[in-house]
C-alpha cells in the first residue's frame, strides 16, 4: 500500500476515456510511463480512476433507449454511436475491473506503475444501490429495499419485479427513482457484512475509495427516505460499521465521501478521512469573497477532513464556469488550503465540455500550454515548500472607512517545520487593498524578506514590526494573488 498524505492532491481521471485516447487497444497494463508521468505531474499524491469496474450490459441498453440521456450525450460529442456508449460507471454488475480496461491484472500493473511514483490509488465504491443484473439481485434478495405486487401495480417506474421478490429502485428523497439500479438496504445487516466484504477486498487493490452518495446510508437520511420499508434503524451508523470492519484489515485505507447537504461533519465523525466541500466550490462560483471567507472560519480540523475542489465529473468543467484569470485565483486558493484537493484530468489544460460519464469517447478540444503551465508549476511549487504539512490559520484584513475594497480578499498562512507561508487571494475582479497583521509574533523587530513562490521570484524586504503592527500592506489587482514564503533577511 502506499501511504496517502494526512491532505492529498489528488486527480481524477476517467480511465475509460483516457485509455481510448492512449490507443484502441490500450488496457491498464499497456499505458506507457510517459503517459502515468503525464497524469502524475510534481505535487499529485493520490490518481482516482474513475470508472474501472464492469458496468451493467442492461444498464446500458436502458440508457440507449433514454431519449434524454441520448441528446445530452449527442450534445457533448455531435456524432456520437452506440458503440461509444459504454453505459454509467456507477451502475455496476460486479465490483471486477472490467476486461475492457486490462481486468485485474492490468489494475494491478497500474497500481504499481503509481506506487514507483509514490503516487496512490483510489477507486469507486457505490454504496446505494447495484446494477439490476447484479448477481446479488438474484442471490440476496435480503439486501435490498422491498415491495410488493400493489407497489408494482401502483409505481411500477419505483419498483423491479424479479420474479423473486420485487425490489424498489435506487433514488435519493429529491427526484425520481433511478431507472437502472437497485436500492441496497443500509438497515439490513447481511447488506452491511457483504459491504464490508466487497470493501475489504477492493483494498487489496487500492489505497483508499471514493464512496457515491455517502450520505444517503445514514441511519436518519435512509430512515427518511424510505420509512417503514427499511425497517427498523440499527443503533450503529452503516459507515460505523462498515468502515470499522474493513479497517480491521486495512487500517491505512483512505475513504473519502461524495456528501451534500451539509452533512460533512456527521460523515466524518462515522470515519471518513475526507468529504466533498460543495458548499465552497459553489460560494467560489456564485458568490462573494465575505461568504467564502466565512466559511473558512470553520475549525481547522473539520477543514482537513473536507475535498476542495473546481470540477469533477458531476460538475460542468472549470473552464467553463469561470473566466480565466478567476479560475487560475481559485485554484491558489483552492491549492493552498487545508484538506484534500482534487483536480480533474482536463481541467489543467482547459477542458470546456463536460462529458457524460457514460461515454468513452469525447470531442477534440484545443490544449491550452499556459494554463498546463500554471496548474503544474502551482501543484510542485506548494508541494515543494511543505506548507501543507503545518498549521493553517485564516487571517483578516483591515479596511479602512473609505476603501472597503480588502474584503474581497482572502488572506491566510501556513506555520510550521517547513517554515512560514502566506497566501492572499483576490476573490474580485477589481484592485483590491488591504493591512494584514501576521500572527508570528516571533517575527520581533528584525526585517524579514517575503518571497514570491509560484509565479515569480519577487521579493520585498519588511519590518517585524510592520508585519505585527499596522500589518503587511497589499495591494492585488483583480483577481490577483501572493503566495509568500517569510524568512529572516539575508542582510
Amino acid at each position: 500500500m502506499t501511504a496517502i498524505p494526512a491532505q492529498p492532491v489528488i486527480h481524477e481521471v476517467n480511465t475509460r476515456v483516457w485509455l481510448r485516447e492512449l490507443g484502441p487497444s490500450t488496457g491498464l497494463g499497456d499505458v506507457p510511463k510517459g503517459a502515468w508521468d503525464e497524469l502524475t505531474p510534481a505535487g499529485v499524491d493520490a490518481v482516482w480512476l474513475m470508472g474501472v469496474w464492469e458496468r451493467s450490459p442492461l444498464g446500458r441498453s436502458i440508457a440507449l433507449k433514454n431519449a434524454t440521456l441520448r441528446a445530452a450525450f449527442e450534445s457533448a460529442v455531435p456524432g456520437i454511436g452506440d458503440q461509444d456508449i459504454a453505459g454509467s460507471p456507477y451502475c455496476i454488475r460486479r465490483y471486477v475491473v472490467d476486461e475492457a480496461l486490462g481486468g485485474p491484472a492490468g489494475l494491478a500493473a497500474a497500481r504499481a506503475e503509481l506506487a514507483r511514483r509514490g503516487v496512490g490509488l483510489l477507486l469507486d465504491y457505490v454504496p446505494n444501490h447495484v446494477a439490476p443484473d447484479s448477481p446479488w439481485v438474484a442471490e440476496h434478495p435480503e439486501y435490498f429495499v422491498r415491495g410488493d405486487a400493489e407497489d408494482l401495480r401502483r409505481d411500477p417506474a419505483a419498483f423491479l419485479d424479479t420474479g423473486r421478490a420485487v425490489l424498489a429502485r435506487g433514488r435519493d428523497p429529491f427526484f425520481p427513482p433511478w431507472p437502472d439500479v437497485v436500492q441496497l438496504n443500509a438497515f439490513s445487516p447481511q447488506l452491511r457484512r457483504a459491504t464490508a466484504k466487497v470493501l475489504t477486498d477492493i483494498g487489496e487493490a487500492c489505497d483508499g475509495v471514493r464512496c457515491d452518495m455517502a450520505m444517503l446510508l445514514m441511519n436518519d437520511v435512509f430512515a427518511r427516505t424510505w420509512g417503514e420499508r427499511a425497517g427498523t434503524p440499527p443503533e450503529r451508523n452503516f459507515w460505523t460499521e462498515v468502515v470499522a470492519a474493513v479497517r480491521e484489515r486495512h487500517p491505512h485505507m483512505v475513504f473519502a465521501a461524495e456528501a451534500y447537504w451539509d452533512l460533512e461533519w456527521a460523515l466524518q465523525r462515522q470515519g471518513f478521512d475526507f468529504c466533498y466541500d460543495k458548499r465552497l466550490y459553489d460560494r467560489i462560483l456564485h458568490e462573494s469573497a465575505t461568504s467564502v471567507r466565512d466559511h473558512l472560519r470553520a475549525d481547522e480540523g473539520y477543514q482537513r477532513g473536507l475535498v476542495r475542489f473546481l470540477e469533477n465529473h458531476d460538475e460542468p468543467r472549470a473552464a467553463h464556469t469561470l473566466p480565466a484569470d478567476k479560475e487560475c485565483a481559485a485554484a491558489v486558493l483552492i491549492a493552498t488550503l487545508p484538506g484534500a484537493t482534487l483536480w480533474h484530468e482536463g481541467q489543467f489544460t482547459g477542458r470546456r465540455i463536460h462529458l457524460p460519464v457514460f461515454l468513452d469517447r469525447r470531442a477534440a478540444e484545443t490544449p491550452d500550454p499556459g494554463l498546463r503551465a500554471f496548474h503544474e508549476r502551482l501543484l510542485a511549487r506548494v508541494h515543494r515548500s511543505g506548507m501543507r504539512t503545518g498549521r493553517w490559520r485564516l487571517l483578516e484584513c483591515e479596511v479602512w472607512p473609505d476603501n472597503d475594497s480588502g474584503r474581497d480578499l482572502i488572506a491566510s498562512c501556513w506555520t510550521g517545520d517547513a517554515g512560514r507561508f502566506l497566501t492572499v487571494v483576490n476573490l474580485s475582479g477589481r484592485p483590491a487593498q488591504a493591512r494584514i497583521p501576521l500572527p508570528w509574533p516571533e517575527l520581533g523587530p528584525d526585517t524579514w524578506e517575503l518571497t514570491e513562490l509560484v509565479f515569480s521570484d519577487d521579493r520585498y524586504g519588511r519590518s517585524g514590526a510592520e508585519l505585527l503592527g499596522s500589518g503587511l500592506y497589499v495591494d492585488l489587482p483583480g483577481w490577483g494573488t501572493h503566495v509568500l514564503a517569510v524568512r529572516a533577511s539575508r542582510h
